[in-house]
């Protein structure tokens, strides 16, 4: 039936002790295809490489060798911090100030005493107080000694007085005229006592105080500044909890700054403010156009993960001691001098909602963050640019990975309890890379509509904002929004390692007017489990027609079996390579050419030739054809028509008597409405 859509339903079967896709409706289109029969038997700089590689290459706030266990019986609620910085903007610029702290929990099992990260190399506690009555600092832990026995849901706040050690501990710098803090994975310990772990996320306060020349930024909104002579105290509250590694200061001595404002079309009538803080003589071009670009990036990451979710955004360029390439702490994202890079921009910005409204329960969960973020670059550029830009994007990092794979999982469950060294934690090819692309194949298995479905309510769903998520939190969200149980993707994707090798091998045959494509997809990796995907298959035909459609690969050496009534000259497996994490090769093992129905046009070579005076000439001829058969000369004269008229499909041949002709060089040009070819032939007397 020529012109006929056909819609085919594949029903995987369910075994008890795998888990696998339910159903696969796959539309199938083409001209003139009469049916299909499977028979089944089992047979650039990237904003996230800038991130990556400087946290890399730096060994940033490494983990220390005794790690405070995040499961506490109490709950940080809030952090108040007084700080005196005023020297530290002054010549010889010392590392050390003064502090005072103001901790408030929430208790959840009954409790005389707590512990907080304190690293004793950098911080010295001095005395302690409100209703802590002593401590002990050894080993990294401070021990704090409450007043009474708590009770769950009691509140609780004890005060800490403190000083920072003159010592570069790589989270707290100072240095001709700036000042500024880096904590991820595990630094905010070093320069204040905390819970210095994501899954316990809290509210920050802070008060500073500097020279009245300092321009000065923290998390959340600027409450206040008072002058007082040439001393300027600032005061910054964040009015949504943040996790520790995101807390962060930054200012400079005659710091450039620069405010603008988004207008959210959501909530009209409300304003947010964006901080530019910035040094002379960076590129003024790059800085205007992030300024230019950031309010469609903030309402389009807005429409498609849900309202901006903070009271400011904010960007502050660092100096030469600034380790990384960014940092995504909240509402106040930290670059290298002059680093006004647009993917780094869309990157670090996508963090504020991917690692800052929605926090990683544990550094095993990472990929949440650094996966989605990197994968928000390629969103930006398809917003921008295209699909096909942005599929240009996830094929370099495809690529890049593939090239590149150590070789672990995405997810390890030991990163829960031990934070792994730098170079694994951060490692550009796993947590960068191979998360972004498990996203986009995600989105490729359900679709445009239920992915972006996805995305917009994981980031809505009030269970996630301001709070902490696990990688099965995720996937729970998936199989919800879907309707459909999705645990063997992240089984398979996130949880297990590597990637796919295919060694595929299709067979083409025919029979009259039957043709027959067979293909046996093949999985032989070594270092992983079968991946269950469904797979797109091209068949091109000798007319110049083609039809795309799917196939639920759910067992390795699976066979299936497509038939057409038009000849099929060539099987492309994953067209559009939409399986990006995999290596494949698809190779035509034979063709059954049918003596009377060849599957494509061809012209042999005459016999004999030379010849004296005829010879025989063959042509094949796929379908019955209006066929011209001529002969010309050297000087594109025509000498012959050896045949004109209609011929059926098959293999036929025609003689030529060049008596009447002088040796020489001919030649013979067969000419039907598809298909022209021409060959030399020699006359020799």
């Amino acid at each position: 039936m020529c012109g006929i859509t056909e819609l085919l339903i594949i029903t995987t079967r369910k075994g008890d002790d795998m888990k696998k896709p339910n159903t696969f409706i796959l539309l199938l289109s083409s001209l003139c295809l009469l049916s299909i029969c499977f028979n089944v038997s089992a047979q650039i700089e990237t904003g996230g490489k800038l991130c990556s590689d400087g946290k890399i290459q730096n060994g940033i706030n490494s983990p220390d060798a005794i790690m405070i266990t995040p499961h506490n019986p109490f709950n940080i609620i809030n952090y108040k911090l007084d700080f005196d910085l005023y020297n530290n903007f002054l010549t010889p610029f010392p590392r050390s100030f003064n502090a005072s702290e103001v901790v408030t929990f929430r208790v959840d099992t009954a409790l005389t005493s707590i512990h907080l990260d304190a690293i004793n190399s950098s911080l010295v506690v001095d005395s302690v107080g409100m209703s802590a009555v002593s401590f002990s600092h050894a080993s990294n832990v401070l021990n704090i000694q409450l007043d009474n026995t708590y009770q769950p849901d009691d509140t609780v706040e004890i005060k800490l007085y403190y000083h920072h050690l003159n010592v570069n501990d790589q989270a707290f710098y100072a240095a001709n005229g700036f000042v500024f803090t880096t904590n991820a994975p595990e630094g905010a310990r070093r320069w204040f006592p905390s819970v210095d772990h994501p899954s316990d996320k809290a509210t920050f306060e802070l008060i500073a105080k500097m020279p009245s020349s300092v321009k000065f930024g923290s998390n959340g909104r600027l409450e206040d500044s008072t002058l007082v002579a040439d001393t300027i105290y600032h005061h910054w509250i964040s009015r949504d909890p943040i996790a520790t590694y995101l807390m962060t200061l930054s200012g400079r001595v005659n710091y450039n700054l620069d405010i603008i404002h988004w207008q959210n079309p959501f909530s009209p009538g409300d304003s947010i403010p964006v901080r530019f803080y910035w040094n002379t003589g960076e590129n003024i071009s790059n800085l205007n156009n992030i300024k230019t670009k950031i309010m469609p990036m903030m309402t389009h990451f807005s429409e498609l993960f849900g309202e901006y979710p903070f009271e400011k955004n904010g960007f502050a360029t660092l100096n030469s001691q600034f380790p990384w390439a960014g940092m995504e702490d909240q509402t106040l994202i930290h670059l290298c001098p002059n680093c006004w890079d647009e993917n780094l921009v869309s990157h670090e910005f996508a963090h504020q909602w991917f690692g800052d409204l929605i926090s990683p329960a544990a550094w095993s969960d990472v990929w949440l963050n650094e996966g989605f973020a990197t994968y928000c670059e390629a969103l930006w550029y398809e917003y921008t640019t295209g699909y096909t830009r942005y599929k240009q994007e996830i094929n370099a990092q495809a690529n890049l990975y593939i090239n590149t794979n150590p070789g672990w999982p995405i997810y390890d469950p030991a990163w829960s309890e031990i934070t792994p060294d730098i170079n694994t934690l951060y490692n550009y090819a796993i947590t960068y890379l191979k998360g972004s692309c498990v996203l986009h194949m995600l989105r490729y298995v359900v679709g445009d509509s239920l992915f972006f479905e996805i995305l917009n309510s994981y980031g809505t769903d009030p269970a996630f904002k301001y709070e902490i998520v696990t990688t099965s939190y995720f996937n729970e969200k998936v199989n919800s929004v879907t309707g459909e149980n999705y645990d063997w993707f992240f089984d398979q994707w996130v949880y297990g390692p590597n990637h796919p090798v295919y060694q595929n091998e299709y067979t083409i045959t025919s029979a009259g007017s039957d043709f027959s494509v067979e293909l046996n997809i093949k999985q032989v990796q070594q270092n992983a489990g079968f991946f269950i995907m469904p797979v797109e298959i091209k068949i091109e035909f000798f007319d110049a027609t083609d039809t795309t459609f799917t196939v639920l690969n759910n067992v390795n050496n699976q066979v299936y079996n497509f038939q057409f009534v038009k000849a099929p000259v060539e099987l492309t497996f994953d067209p559009d390579r939409n399986i990006v994490l995999k290596t494949a090769n698809t190779v035509l093992v034979s063709v059954d050419k049918n003596e009377s129905v060849p599957i494509e046009f061809s012209l042999e070579q005459n016999y004999p030739n030379p010849f004296n005076p005829s010879t025989t000439i063959e042509f094949q001829l796929p379908e019955r054809e209006f066929v011209t058969l001529k002969v010309y000369d050297v000087m594109g004269n025509e000498i012959a028509e050896i045949l004109k008229g209609g011929v059926e499909a098959g293999t036929h041949s025609a003689k030529f008597n060049a008596s009447s002709l002088a040796s020489g060089i001919y030649f013979y040009q067969l000419t039907t409405g598809r298909y022209t070819d021409t060959k030399k032939f020699i006359l020799l007397k």
